[in-house]
């Protein structure tokens, strides 16, 4: 049996949300040892916060890093679908908003960009 429209749209755009924030937070988690303090340190904020966060975070580097890369990756294969999908979805009128979207690709650049940094120190 096939799902409604609106529970499918839903379960994309919802699925594409964790994955990106999952990214986001595995490469937050990487980027805390020495990119993050040194970028939050250059703008003038303070990062001594993030020493917790390092310290629980390096034994796990390359996992993190791991995990990273799948989770922004299944993030942008599911938001790549959803543009797809948005192309033809004005004769079902079934698709996710154009601002859910928007949102998602800031998520994965920010996730992308945290990963970047935290694989560059490593």
């Amino acid at each position: 049996m096939s799902e409604p429209p609106e529970l499918r749209r839903s379960l994309g755009a919802e699925g594409a949300a964790v994955l990106t924030v999952g990214g986001i937070a595995a490469a937050f988690a990487v980027a805390s040892c020495c990119a993050l303090p040194i970028l939050l340190t250059t703008a003038g904020l303070g990062a001594g916060w993030l020493g917790g966060i390092a310290l629980a975070a390096s034994p796990y580097r390359m996992l993190l890093l791991c995990l990273s890369a799948l989770f922004l990756i299944g993030g942008a294969i599911m938001l790549w679908r959803q543009q797809r999908v948005a192309m033809t979805c004005a004769s079902e009128g079934v698709c996710t908003p154009p601002a859910v979207r928007a949102v998602l690709f800031i998520g994965l650049l920010l996730g992308v960009t945290l990963f970047w940094l935290g694989y560059s120190y490593v």
